[in-house]
């Protein structure tokens, strides 16, 4: 059966053929704990806990959609990958991920560190008492107001992204009687396995400064001109939801060659190297993502390896996950609205969300899984898609999963894996409310940032 042209998109007539979807698991009550964060589970009566808590409980407390975000998961997997890397490294995690002032302070008791990549990330760090020293500016178009601030905090490093920047920051540093630590961001060519708009490392891009035709040679050239800067590395992402190492192993190879580049010219070893993040987590029981300390082994030996090769002191390196500490950690609970059947091709279940809440499924056709959460079933399976509330064929949360054949409204689902860019990407669209986010730890929840309230969206309204 083939897939029907509609002037609207292909969303609008989504036929798929026989044989596309994989087999139901043979128990839809059992929740994988690769894709679910690590208290999660089920009590007596079948329902859905976390931290001890089950979700009708949170569901009648706190209302639904909602995130339910598991503290002790978020502390031990932060703990892992400080432990993977050691003191002879430096984890800063990737805020864009998920930032709130309680993530902050856990960062901060946890011992990592913390990249920024906007003036409301950074305000968000400082009031949450993150040290200065410890936080990194990223972005491809910092304002100079952005700068100033990042500048007169102390800010440990600001990755400088472009030509003019390096100016900017150079300027404003000299200008406040400061030196500013800096790394320059550069594309070195490669292309992770990941879709086409999260793979950041080819050079017809918006990030960074291409290795090619000498640019990014030409800009360290600059930025050791400049007082106001202090260069102390080379930064690379290659892109995200990697699971995959080899295109570490080439962008290694190639800022390896760019810092050789670098001793031969100037004189000068810069003793840092930022490798980026774009680690993968398991969304659904196919993926297979790597421990923290088999991502350390591996990427300590690819460096150390190329360093030698080249006769360099081997550099501090930098690493930045986000979604693989935070991502699994978190999973968003739902209320079933409506349950529609398609003779012949799915049902579609509608929750109170949508896009709103997770619009990665729509933008990156990301996959997720889903669990009935309020009770268990053994109802034979049926197919469904779960969908949002909002006026768009595209809203889809989970495109094509399985669950009981017996599910009604009013039953709670839950998709996991939700912890990252979910609550960072969300919208008011259709002037939806923005969901909680509810921290559970040892049999008590509190919330880490409220449900939005048509209060809010009145507020910022001033016509």
């Amino acid at each position: 059966m083939s897939r029907s042209a509609h002037p609207a998109g292909p969303r609008h007539a989504d036929v798929l053929p026989e044989g596309h979807y994989t087999a139901p698991a043979d128990d839809l009550n059992a929740l994988d704990p690769k894709v679910w964060a690590r208290t999660v589970g089920r009590d007596a009566d079948g329902v859905v806990t976390v931290g001890g808590i089950p979700v009708t409980q949170l569901a009648e407390e706190y209302g639904t959609p909602a995130y339910l975000l598991d503290e002790a998961d978020f502390r031990e997997r932060a703990r892992a990958w400080r432990t993977a890397f050691g003191d002879d490294a430096d984890v800063f995690y990737a805020g864009k991920a998920f930032l709130s002032r309680a993530v902050v302070r856990w960062l901060d008791e946890e011992g990592l560190n913390l990249d920024v990549c906007s003036g409301g990330e950074l305000a968000t760090a400082l009031s949450a008492g993150m040290p200065a020293e410890r936080i990194a500016f990223h972005g491809n178009n910092k304002s100079p107001e952005e700068i100033e601030r990042a500048v007169r905090a102390g800010v440990g490093r600001i990755v400088l992204d472009s030509f003019q920047e390096i100016v900017r920051v150079a300027h404003i540093a000299q200008s406040l009687g400061k030196r500013q630590r800096v790394q320059i961001r550069i594309t070195v060519g490669v292309e992770a396995h990941t879709h086409e708009f999260i793979a950041t490392a080819h050079e017809d891009q918006k990030f960074g400064i291409p290795l090619a035709g000498g640019q990014a040679a030409e800009a360290v050239r600059r930025a050791l001109k400049l007082d106001g800067l202090e260069v102390i590395g080379i930064h690379s992402h290659i892109g995200s939801q990697i699971f995959d190492m080899s295109g570490f192993e080439v962008a290694a190879h190639r800022v390896v060659g760019l810092l050789k580049d670098i001793r031969d010219e100037h004189g000068v070893e810069l003793p840092e190297i930022d490798l980026g993040g774009g680690l993968g987590i398991a969304y659904t029981s196919d993926d297979d993502p790597r421990e923290p300390h088999e991502i350390a082994k591996a990427l300590t030996e690819i460096v150390t390896r190329e360093c030698e090769a080249a006769r360099l002191a081997t550099p501090r390196i930098s690493v930045e996950p986000g979604r693989a500490i935070v991502g699994p950690t978190a999973f968003t609970l739902y209320e079933v609205g409506t349950v529609k059947p398609l003779e012949g091709l799915r049902t579609y279940v509608s929750v109170d969300g949508g896009m709103s809440d997770n619009i990665r499924t729509a933008l990156y056709d990301a996959e997720y899984s889903v669990a009935l959460a309020s009770r268990t079933s053994d109802a034979e399976p049926m197919l469904v898609r779960v969908v949002g509330k909002h006026c768009e064929s595209g809203d889809i949360v989970v495109k094509d999963a399985f669950l009981p054949g017996d599910l009604a409204p009013g039953d709670l689902i839950a998709v996991p894996a939700t912890g990252a860019y979910c609550r960072s990407m969300a919208s008011n669209y259709n002037h939806a409310l923005r969901p909680p986010v509810v921290a559970v730890r040892d049999g008590a929840a509190r919330v880490v940032v409220r449900r939005e309230t048509e209060e809010d969206l009145l507020r910022l309204d001033v016509g």
